[in-house]
């Protein structure tokens, strides 16, 4: 019964004429500051509604210095991050940015509060903005 009202809702989304933004997020979980740091995490996944894929430059937020697209790899039996220079999301598919994978850093909070807010760039196009509260530690 859960798959046919699922397969319901869905026909009848695809039906209602809303056009779908190009670039969705969910499960947004940015991770509070600790105490004495002034960088957190981000994880989330994006999904792309278009038919092209779409190639993310860079991430901004009004409450820190710098946010940077990174990866965690293993070297030498070590984990370490390194910035990557995009994220391509594949057109009808999504991209996961996790913990031990592909993620964003916020470096440098220069706000204080309860909420953030993320801006997801292709170039000079702003594809979407993201306001969230900070998830507890």
């Amino acid at each position: 019964k859960y798959i046919l009202l699922v397969s319901i809702l869905a026909a009848f989304a695809a039906c209602s004429g809303d056009p779908q933004p190009p670039l969705v997020a969910s499960d947004v979980i940015v991770m509070e500051t600790m105490p004495g740091m002034n960088m957190t995490a981000a994880y989330m996944t994006l999904t792309n509604n278009s038919e092209d894929d779409i190639r993310i430059t860079h991430v901004t937020s009004p409450g820190f210095a710098s946010v940077e697209l990174h990866e965690t790899v293993i070297e030498d039996d070590v984990s370490r991050m390194r910035k990557v220079p995009e994220l391509i999301v594949p057109a009808a598919g999504s991209a996961t940015l996790e913990r031990g994978g592909m993620h964003l850093m916020l470096m440098r909070q220069t706000g204080d509060g309860e909420a953030v807010s993320l801006q997801i760039w292709s170039g000079d196009a702003m594809l979407l903005t993201i306001d969230t509260s900070y998830t507890k530690r």
